[in-house]
Protein backbone atom coordinates (compact mmCIF):
# COMPACT_ATOMS: atom_id res chain seq x y z
CA UNK A 1 0.00 0.00 0.00
CA UNK A 2 1.31 2.88 -1.08
CA UNK A 3 0.02 5.89 1.11
CA UNK A 4 3.51 8.39 1.11
CA UNK A 5 3.78 11.67 -0.44
CA UNK A 6 1.78 12.15 -3.61
CA UNK A 7 0.99 8.15 -3.81
CA UNK A 8 -1.98 6.46 -2.68
CA UNK A 9 -3.54 3.45 -3.60
CA UNK A 10 -4.55 1.07 -4.68
CA UNK A 11 -7.99 1.65 -4.03
CA UNK A 12 -10.23 -1.65 -4.87
CA UNK A 13 -14.08 -1.82 -6.82
CA UNK A 14 -16.15 -4.28 -6.90
CA UNK A 15 -17.59 -4.70 -10.55
CA UNK A 16 -19.58 -7.81 -10.57
CA UNK A 17 -19.04 -11.71 -10.53
CA UNK A 18 -17.38 -13.46 -13.44
CA UNK A 19 -18.24 -17.30 -12.95
CA UNK A 20 -16.88 -18.41 -9.38
CA UNK A 21 -14.41 -15.19 -9.66
CA UNK A 22 -15.15 -11.46 -9.60
CA UNK A 23 -14.33 -8.12 -11.82
CA UNK A 24 -12.56 -5.74 -9.93
CA UNK A 25 -11.16 -2.40 -10.23
CA UNK A 26 -7.79 -1.09 -8.59
CA UNK A 27 -7.46 3.50 -8.64
CA UNK A 28 -3.82 4.47 -8.08
CA UNK A 29 -2.79 8.17 -7.23
CA UNK A 30 0.72 8.77 -8.77
CA UNK A 31 2.42 12.04 -8.96
CA UNK A 32 2.77 13.90 -12.70
CA UNK A 33 5.30 12.52 -15.02
CA UNK A 34 5.90 8.54 -12.82
CA UNK A 35 4.43 5.82 -14.62
CA UNK A 36 2.86 3.36 -12.40
CA UNK A 37 4.10 -0.77 -13.31
CA UNK A 38 1.89 -3.20 -14.37
CA UNK A 39 -0.64 -5.07 -11.70
CA UNK A 40 0.02 -8.69 -12.01
CA UNK A 41 -3.63 -10.94 -11.38
CA UNK A 42 -4.44 -14.32 -12.72
CA UNK A 43 -0.93 -15.23 -14.38
CA UNK A 44 -1.32 -12.15 -15.90
CA UNK A 45 0.12 -9.01 -16.47
CA UNK A 46 -2.31 -5.94 -16.75
CA UNK A 47 -1.22 -2.09 -17.81
CA UNK A 48 -3.08 0.78 -15.98
CA UNK A 49 -5.42 3.14 -18.01
CA UNK A 50 -5.01 6.46 -17.18
CA UNK A 51 -8.21 8.48 -15.92
CA UNK A 52 -7.41 11.78 -15.19
CA UNK A 53 -5.08 14.63 -13.35
CA UNK A 54 -5.32 17.08 -10.84
CA UNK A 55 -2.92 19.26 -8.92
CA UNK A 56 0.43 17.79 -10.38
CA UNK A 57 -1.00 13.94 -9.63
CA UNK A 58 -2.89 11.74 -11.85
CA UNK A 59 -5.44 8.80 -11.35
CA UNK A 60 -4.97 5.82 -12.98
CA UNK A 61 -7.20 2.63 -12.94
CA UNK A 62 -6.42 -1.21 -13.54
CA UNK A 63 -9.28 -3.55 -14.50
CA UNK A 64 -9.14 -7.30 -13.94
CA UNK A 65 -10.29 -10.29 -12.71
CA UNK A 66 -9.65 -12.45 -9.72
CA UNK A 67 -10.83 -16.12 -9.99
CA UNK A 68 -11.76 -18.89 -6.84
CA UNK A 69 -8.74 -20.24 -7.53
CA UNK A 70 -6.20 -17.62 -7.27
CA UNK A 71 -7.77 -14.52 -5.36
CA UNK A 72 -5.07 -12.36 -5.12
CA UNK A 73 -3.28 -9.17 -6.84
CA UNK A 74 0.32 -8.03 -7.06
CA UNK A 75 1.11 -4.14 -6.85
CA UNK A 76 4.45 -2.46 -6.83
CA UNK A 77 5.49 -5.47 -5.23
CA UNK A 78 3.18 -5.84 -3.17
CA UNK A 79 0.57 -9.32 -2.98
CA UNK A 80 -2.70 -8.29 -1.69
CA UNK A 81 -5.19 -11.05 -0.98
CA UNK A 82 -8.64 -10.95 -1.92
CA UNK A 83 -11.81 -12.86 -0.23
CA UNK A 84 -14.49 -13.77 -2.80
CA UNK A 85 -17.84 -13.67 -2.46
CA UNK A 86 -19.07 -17.59 -2.73
CA UNK A 87 -22.34 -19.23 -1.93
CA UNK A 88 -20.94 -20.72 1.22
CA UNK A 89 -20.34 -18.69 4.68
CA UNK A 90 -19.15 -14.80 3.78
CA UNK A 91 -18.65 -11.37 5.62
CA UNK A 92 -19.76 -8.32 4.58
CA UNK A 93 -18.60 -4.59 6.08
CA UNK A 94 -21.03 -1.99 6.49
CA UNK A 95 -19.80 1.49 7.25
CA UNK A 96 -21.25 5.22 6.84
CA UNK A 97 -20.08 9.20 7.88
CA UNK A 98 -16.37 9.16 7.26
CA UNK A 99 -15.65 12.35 8.58
CA UNK A 100 -17.17 15.31 10.29
CA UNK A 101 -18.48 18.89 9.40
CA UNK A 102 -15.84 20.56 11.56
CA UNK A 103 -11.67 19.80 12.50
CA UNK A 104 -12.15 16.47 10.53
CA UNK A 105 -8.32 16.55 10.18
CA UNK A 106 -7.19 17.98 13.48
CA UNK A 107 -8.09 15.30 15.18
CA UNK A 108 -5.27 12.45 16.07
CA UNK A 109 -4.73 10.12 13.70
CA UNK A 110 -5.21 7.38 15.96
CA UNK A 111 -8.77 8.73 17.50
CA UNK A 112 -10.05 10.02 14.06
CA UNK A 113 -9.42 6.26 12.56
CA UNK A 114 -9.84 3.89 15.94
CA UNK A 115 -12.93 2.64 14.30
CA UNK A 116 -11.13 1.61 10.75
CA UNK A 117 -8.62 0.39 12.90
CA UNK A 118 -10.93 -2.15 14.23
CA UNK A 119 -12.93 -3.05 11.08
CA UNK A 120 -9.15 -3.76 9.94
CA UNK A 121 -8.96 -6.58 12.90
CA UNK A 122 -11.67 -8.10 12.34
CA UNK A 123 -11.26 -8.36 8.51
CA UNK A 124 -7.90 -9.74 9.47
CA UNK A 125 -9.75 -12.28 11.60
CA UNK A 126 -12.91 -13.02 9.13
CA UNK A 127 -11.61 -11.32 6.32
CA UNK A 128 -14.84 -9.23 4.31
CA UNK A 129 -15.65 -9.83 0.70
CA UNK A 130 -17.20 -6.38 0.47
CA UNK A 131 -16.82 -3.05 1.80
CA UNK A 132 -20.57 -0.96 1.65
CA UNK A 133 -19.95 2.47 1.99
CA UNK A 134 -23.17 4.03 2.72
CA UNK A 135 -22.69 7.55 2.53
CA UNK A 136 -20.72 11.07 3.24
CA UNK A 137 -17.11 8.88 2.37
CA UNK A 138 -15.60 12.70 2.67
CA UNK A 139 -17.43 15.72 4.44
CA UNK A 140 -17.07 18.62 2.10
CA UNK A 141 -18.48 21.34 3.56
CA UNK A 142 -15.24 23.22 4.10
CA UNK A 143 -14.51 22.79 0.38
CA UNK A 144 -16.27 26.38 -0.85
CA UNK A 145 -13.87 27.98 1.49
CA UNK A 146 -10.88 30.01 0.29
CA UNK A 147 -12.54 31.37 -3.10
CA UNK A 148 -14.61 35.09 -3.63
CA UNK A 149 -17.57 33.14 -5.33
CA UNK A 150 -18.21 30.51 -2.35
CA UNK A 151 -16.82 32.14 1.03
CA UNK A 152 -20.58 32.79 2.02
CA UNK A 153 -22.63 30.32 -0.51
CA UNK A 154 -25.05 29.63 -0.11
CA UNK A 155 -26.19 32.37 2.20
CA UNK A 156 -24.84 34.96 -0.75
CA UNK A 157 -24.98 33.60 -4.04
CA UNK A 158 -23.32 35.48 -6.96
CA UNK A 159 -25.90 36.61 -9.84
CA UNK A 160 -23.65 36.26 -12.74
CA UNK A 161 -19.78 34.68 -12.22
CA UNK A 162 -18.17 35.28 -15.29
CA UNK A 163 -16.87 32.20 -17.11
CA UNK A 164 -13.42 33.41 -16.03
CA UNK A 165 -14.15 32.76 -12.19
CA UNK A 166 -16.62 29.91 -12.98
CA UNK A 167 -13.35 28.31 -14.55
CA UNK A 168 -11.16 29.42 -11.00
CA UNK A 169 -13.89 27.72 -8.74
CA UNK A 170 -13.63 24.75 -10.55
CA UNK A 171 -10.35 24.41 -10.11
CA UNK A 172 -10.26 25.31 -6.21
CA UNK A 173 -13.06 22.89 -5.84
CA UNK A 174 -11.49 20.12 -7.92
CA UNK A 175 -8.18 20.65 -6.09
CA UNK A 176 -10.40 20.45 -2.20
CA UNK A 177 -12.62 17.50 -3.14
CA UNK A 178 -9.38 15.71 -4.43
CA UNK A 179 -7.65 15.97 -1.23
CA UNK A 180 -10.41 15.14 0.70
CA UNK A 181 -10.62 11.87 -0.68
CA UNK A 182 -7.21 11.48 -0.97
CA UNK A 183 -6.29 11.88 3.24
CA UNK A 184 -9.28 9.63 3.32
CA UNK A 185 -8.40 6.73 1.77
CA UNK A 186 -4.83 7.31 2.93
CA UNK A 187 -5.53 6.98 6.30
CA UNK A 188 -3.55 4.14 8.04
CA UNK A 189 -5.91 1.42 8.32
CA UNK A 190 -8.74 2.46 6.14
CA UNK A 191 -5.89 2.35 3.19
CA UNK A 192 -4.86 -1.12 4.21
CA UNK A 193 -8.49 -2.45 3.95
CA UNK A 194 -9.46 -1.10 0.77
CA UNK A 195 -6.19 -2.25 -0.92
CA UNK A 196 -7.81 -6.03 0.12
CA UNK A 197 -11.68 -5.67 0.14
CA UNK A 198 -13.75 -4.39 -2.65
CA UNK A 199 -15.79 -1.82 -2.04
CA UNK A 200 -19.61 -0.76 -3.32
CA UNK A 201 -20.33 3.34 -2.56
CA UNK A 202 -23.07 5.35 -2.47
CA UNK A 203 -23.17 9.17 -1.88
CA UNK A 204 -25.32 11.54 0.32
CA UNK A 205 -24.90 15.09 1.28
CA UNK A 206 -22.07 15.59 2.81
CA UNK A 207 -20.46 14.27 -0.24
CA UNK A 208 -21.49 17.51 -1.76
CA UNK A 209 -22.37 20.00 0.68
CA UNK A 210 -24.46 19.95 3.63
CA UNK A 211 -28.02 19.65 2.82
CA UNK A 212 -27.51 19.13 -0.89
CA UNK A 213 -31.09 19.16 -2.47
CA UNK A 214 -32.86 20.49 0.80
CA UNK A 215 -31.28 23.81 0.23
CA UNK A 216 -33.22 26.24 -1.57
CA UNK A 217 -33.89 25.81 -5.50
CA UNK A 218 -32.16 29.08 -5.93
CA UNK A 219 -28.79 28.01 -4.48
CA UNK A 220 -28.81 25.08 -6.04
CA UNK A 221 -29.54 25.74 -9.20
CA UNK A 222 -27.23 29.06 -9.45
CA UNK A 223 -24.13 28.47 -11.30
CA UNK A 224 -21.92 28.01 -8.35
CA UNK A 225 -24.13 25.23 -7.54
CA UNK A 226 -23.89 23.62 -10.57
CA UNK A 227 -20.40 24.11 -10.43
CA UNK A 228 -20.23 22.79 -6.70
CA UNK A 229 -22.62 19.44 -8.08
CA UNK A 230 -20.73 18.88 -10.93
CA UNK A 231 -17.22 18.66 -9.39
CA UNK A 232 -18.69 16.79 -6.47
CA UNK A 233 -19.92 13.67 -9.07
CA UNK A 234 -16.46 14.00 -10.81
CA UNK A 235 -14.93 13.24 -7.97
CA UNK A 236 -17.26 10.63 -6.39
CA UNK A 237 -17.12 8.46 -9.38
CA UNK A 238 -13.63 8.69 -9.51
CA UNK A 239 -12.64 7.62 -5.66
CA UNK A 240 -16.14 5.96 -4.89
CA UNK A 241 -16.38 3.88 -7.92
CA UNK A 242 -13.15 4.30 -9.68
CA UNK A 243 -14.19 5.97 -13.01
CA UNK A 244 -14.88 8.79 -14.75
CA UNK A 245 -18.40 9.89 -16.28
CA UNK A 246 -17.82 7.97 -19.88
CA UNK A 247 -17.96 4.69 -17.60
CA UNK A 248 -21.20 5.31 -16.12
CA UNK A 249 -23.52 3.45 -18.28
CA UNK A 250 -21.90 0.44 -17.55
CA UNK A 251 -21.90 0.91 -13.82
CA UNK A 252 -25.75 2.52 -13.05
CA UNK A 253 -29.25 1.48 -13.68
CA UNK A 254 -29.62 4.71 -15.66
CA UNK A 255 -28.17 5.37 -19.26
CA UNK A 256 -28.57 8.01 -19.37
CA UNK A 257 -26.53 8.69 -16.40
CA UNK A 258 -28.35 11.35 -14.47
CA UNK A 259 -29.03 8.76 -11.64
CA UNK A 260 -26.41 6.76 -10.06
CA UNK A 261 -28.29 4.05 -8.61
CA UNK A 262 -26.76 0.76 -8.56
CA UNK A 263 -27.53 -3.16 -8.22
CA UNK A 264 -25.20 -6.00 -8.16
CA UNK A 265 -25.89 -9.58 -7.59
CA UNK A 266 -23.53 -12.09 -5.44
CA UNK A 267 -24.19 -15.71 -4.62
CA UNK A 268 -27.66 -15.80 -3.05
CA UNK A 269 -27.67 -12.29 -2.23
CA UNK A 270 -29.15 -8.66 -4.38
CA UNK A 271 -27.52 -5.08 -3.72
CA UNK A 272 -29.16 -2.53 -4.29
CA UNK A 273 -28.53 1.28 -3.82
CA UNK A 274 -30.56 3.87 -5.08
CA UNK A 275 -29.57 7.54 -5.79
CA UNK A 276 -30.93 9.88 -3.35
CA UNK A 277 -28.80 13.09 -4.13
CA UNK A 278 -28.44 12.83 -7.89
CA UNK A 279 -32.40 14.44 -8.52
CA UNK A 280 -33.34 15.33 -4.83
CA UNK A 281 -34.78 18.48 -4.39
CA UNK A 282 -36.71 20.25 -1.88
CA UNK A 283 -40.05 18.81 -2.62
CA UNK A 284 -38.61 15.99 -4.57
CA UNK A 285 -35.86 12.35 -3.23
CA UNK A 286 -35.78 10.77 -6.45
CA UNK A 287 -36.51 11.69 -10.17
CA UNK A 288 -37.69 9.40 -13.08
CA UNK A 289 -34.91 7.65 -13.45
CA UNK A 290 -33.93 6.93 -9.52
CA UNK A 291 -37.50 5.40 -9.59
CA UNK A 292 -37.20 3.50 -12.59
CA UNK A 293 -34.51 1.84 -11.33
CA UNK A 294 -36.45 1.02 -8.42
CA UNK A 295 -39.50 -0.57 -10.13
CA UNK A 296 -37.73 -2.91 -12.34
CA UNK A 297 -36.11 -4.63 -9.39
CA UNK A 298 -37.98 -7.49 -9.17
CA UNK A 299 -36.87 -8.99 -6.00
CA UNK A 300 -36.42 -12.66 -4.81
CA UNK A 301 -33.88 -14.45 -2.86
CA UNK A 302 -32.03 -12.62 0.09
CA UNK A 303 -31.55 -8.66 -0.45
CA UNK A 304 -30.30 -5.63 1.10
CA UNK A 305 -31.46 -2.35 0.13
CA UNK A 306 -29.12 0.77 1.02
CA UNK A 307 -30.93 3.90 1.60
CA UNK A 308 -28.58 7.03 2.31
CA UNK A 309 -31.08 7.99 4.94
CA UNK A 310 -33.06 5.39 7.08
CA UNK A 311 -36.37 4.44 5.50
CA UNK A 312 -38.01 3.45 8.81
CA UNK A 313 -37.66 6.55 11.10
CA UNK A 314 -39.76 7.87 14.01
CA UNK A 315 -42.42 11.03 13.13
CA UNK A 316 -39.80 13.75 12.33
CA UNK A 317 -42.55 15.53 10.85
CA UNK A 318 -43.86 16.71 14.38
CA UNK A 319 -40.57 18.32 14.96
CA UNK A 320 -40.23 20.51 11.45
CA UNK A 321 -43.67 21.60 12.19
CA UNK A 322 -42.50 22.92 15.03
CA UNK A 323 -39.30 24.42 14.12
CA UNK A 324 -40.89 26.06 11.42
CA UNK A 325 -42.81 27.99 13.60
CA UNK A 326 -39.82 28.83 15.72
CA UNK A 327 -37.32 31.64 13.59
CA UNK A 328 -34.48 30.60 14.84
CA UNK A 329 -35.02 26.99 14.22
CA UNK A 330 -35.75 27.32 10.94
CA UNK A 331 -32.05 27.67 9.76
CA UNK A 332 -32.06 23.97 10.50
CA UNK A 333 -35.12 23.07 8.28
CA UNK A 334 -32.73 21.61 5.55
CA UNK A 335 -31.49 19.04 8.10
CA UNK A 336 -34.98 17.27 8.55
CA UNK A 337 -36.47 18.11 4.99
CA UNK A 338 -33.18 15.82 4.19
CA UNK A 339 -35.22 12.75 5.44
CA UNK A 340 -38.01 10.42 4.12
CA UNK A 341 -39.91 11.43 7.11
CA UNK A 342 -40.25 15.43 6.10
CA UNK A 343 -43.78 16.30 5.63
CA UNK A 344 -42.63 17.60 1.97
CA UNK A 345 -41.70 13.87 0.80
CA UNK A 346 -44.70 12.26 2.92
CA UNK A 347 -46.27 10.82 -0.64
CA UNK A 348 -42.64 9.82 -2.02
CA UNK A 349 -42.20 8.12 1.06
CA UNK A 350 -44.96 5.90 1.18
CA UNK A 351 -44.35 5.09 -2.62
CA UNK A 352 -41.07 3.55 -1.58
CA UNK A 353 -42.17 1.81 1.54
CA UNK A 354 -44.76 -0.17 -0.81
CA UNK A 355 -41.86 -0.69 -3.75
CA UNK A 356 -39.81 -2.54 -0.31
CA UNK A 357 -42.95 -4.55 0.52
CA UNK A 358 -43.40 -5.82 -2.76
CA UNK A 359 -39.81 -6.66 -2.63
CA UNK A 360 -40.13 -8.43 0.44
CA UNK A 361 -43.05 -10.23 -0.59
CA UNK A 362 -40.75 -12.26 -2.90
CA UNK A 363 -37.54 -12.56 -0.80
CA UNK A 364 -36.31 -11.12 2.55
CA UNK A 365 -34.99 -7.64 2.27
CA UNK A 366 -33.16 -5.67 4.75
CA UNK A 367 -32.45 -1.55 5.02
CA UNK A 368 -29.56 -0.55 5.37
CA UNK A 369 -28.70 3.05 6.07
CA UNK A 370 -26.15 5.22 8.12
CA UNK A 371 -26.20 9.54 8.25
CA UNK A 372 -28.03 10.04 11.74
CA UNK A 373 -24.46 9.52 13.70
CA UNK A 374 -25.68 6.93 16.03
CA UNK A 375 -26.77 3.00 15.99
CA UNK A 376 -30.12 1.63 16.59
CA UNK A 377 -32.26 -0.69 14.72
CA UNK A 378 -36.22 -0.66 13.37
CA UNK A 379 -39.24 -3.66 12.00
CA UNK A 380 -41.95 -2.45 9.60
CA UNK A 381 -44.76 -5.36 10.27
CA UNK A 382 -45.88 -7.36 7.09
CA UNK A 383 -47.60 -10.22 6.08
CA UNK A 384 -44.07 -11.77 4.95
CA UNK A 385 -42.57 -11.07 7.98
CA UNK A 386 -40.65 -8.58 9.63
CA UNK A 387 -38.61 -6.07 7.57
CA UNK A 388 -35.58 -4.97 9.09
CA UNK A 389 -33.94 -1.60 8.92
CA UNK A 390 -29.99 -1.84 10.28
CA UNK A 391 -28.53 1.74 10.99
CA UNK A 392 -24.64 2.10 11.35
CA UNK A 393 -23.49 5.68 11.36
CA UNK A 394 -20.74 6.64 11.74
CA UNK A 395 -17.51 5.04 11.35
CA UNK A 396 -15.32 8.26 12.02
CA UNK A 397 -17.82 10.73 13.26
CA UNK A 398 -18.02 11.83 16.28
CA UNK A 399 -21.25 10.56 18.64
CA UNK A 400 -23.64 13.33 19.28
CA UNK A 401 -24.86 13.13 22.92
CA UNK A 402 -26.11 10.33 25.01
CA UNK A 403 -29.39 13.27 26.07
CA UNK A 404 -29.79 13.95 22.06
CA UNK A 405 -30.02 9.93 21.49
CA UNK A 406 -32.42 9.40 24.34
CA UNK A 407 -34.75 12.57 22.79
CA UNK A 408 -35.00 10.81 19.48
CA UNK A 409 -35.50 7.26 21.54
CA UNK A 410 -38.69 8.96 23.32
CA UNK A 411 -40.23 10.77 19.85
CA UNK A 412 -39.73 7.32 18.51
CA UNK A 413 -41.58 5.52 21.08
CA UNK A 414 -44.84 7.61 19.77
CA UNK A 415 -44.63 5.37 16.66
CA UNK A 416 -44.94 5.90 13.00
CA UNK A 417 -47.27 3.73 10.62
CA UNK A 418 -47.44 5.83 7.03
CA UNK A 419 -48.60 2.59 5.75
CA UNK A 420 -51.77 1.19 7.17
CA UNK A 421 -51.17 -2.04 8.97
CA UNK A 422 -47.56 -1.77 8.70
CA UNK A 423 -46.91 0.00 11.73
CA UNK A 424 -42.67 0.58 12.57
CA UNK A 425 -41.05 0.25 15.68
CA UNK A 426 -37.46 1.72 16.82
CA UNK A 427 -35.90 -1.11 18.67
CA UNK A 428 -32.87 -1.78 21.02
CA UNK A 429 -29.91 -3.16 19.60
CA UNK A 430 -29.21 -6.97 21.09
CA UNK A 431 -27.74 -5.85 24.46
CA UNK A 432 -28.72 -2.52 24.46
CA UNK A 433 -31.37 -1.10 26.59
CA UNK A 434 -32.18 2.35 24.97
CA UNK A 435 -33.44 2.42 20.98
CA UNK A 436 -30.23 4.76 20.06
CA UNK A 437 -26.66 4.29 20.60
CA UNK A 438 -24.89 7.26 20.87
CA UNK A 439 -21.17 5.86 20.03
CA UNK A 440 -19.28 5.46 16.76
CA UNK A 441 -19.94 2.21 15.16
CA UNK A 442 -19.91 -0.15 12.20
CA UNK A 443 -21.85 -3.16 10.64
CA UNK A 444 -20.85 -6.51 9.73
CA UNK A 445 -23.34 -8.84 7.70
CA UNK A 446 -22.32 -12.60 8.09
CA UNK A 447 -23.98 -15.70 6.24
CA UNK A 448 -23.08 -18.20 8.20
CA UNK A 449 -24.72 -21.43 7.48
CA UNK A 450 -27.25 -20.03 4.87
CA UNK A 451 -28.35 -17.82 7.87
CA UNK A 452 -28.28 -14.15 8.27
CA UNK A 453 -26.89 -12.16 11.15
CA UNK A 454 -25.91 -8.46 12.04
CA UNK A 455 -23.21 -7.31 14.61
CA UNK A 456 -22.81 -3.63 15.18
CA UNK A 457 -19.47 -2.83 16.14
CA UNK A 458 -19.65 -0.07 19.56
CA UNK A 459 -16.77 2.18 20.43
CA UNK A 460 -16.98 2.02 24.32
CA UNK A 461 -19.41 -0.88 24.52
CA UNK A 462 -17.65 -3.60 21.70
CA UNK A 463 -19.57 -6.05 19.59
CA UNK A 464 -23.26 -6.45 19.79
CA UNK A 465 -24.69 -9.99 20.05
CA UNK A 466 -25.96 -11.28 16.56
CA UNK A 467 -28.97 -10.20 14.84
CA UNK A 468 -30.95 -13.04 13.17
CA UNK A 469 -32.45 -11.15 10.15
Amino acid sequence: MTTGGERVGPVLFFRGMEGQGVRLAALLICPAGEQPGALRAGGQDVAPQRLTSCAGRVAWRYDFALGAGDPAYALGGVSYAVSLPTQGDISIAYVSCNGQEHGDWDRPADLRNAMWQRLARRHAATPFCLLLMGGDQVYADAATDGHPLTNDWPEHIPRAPSPEALRGLETHLRERFFDLYLRGFAAGPCAQLVARVPQLSMWDDHDICDGWGSLSSEATHSAIGQCLFHVAREMALLFQHGAVEADAPQLFLDPGGQSLSWRHALPGVTLLAPDLRSERGRRQVMGLEGWKGVEETQGGGRMFLLSSVPLLGPRLSLIEGAMMAIPKMQKYEDDLRDQWQSRAHRAEWRRMLCEVLRMHARGPVTVLSGEIHLATRAEMTTPDGPLHQLVASGISHGAPSVWYARALGLLSGLGEAPLERHPIRILPLPGQRRRYVAQRNFLALERRGGEWRAIWELEETGPTPPLAI
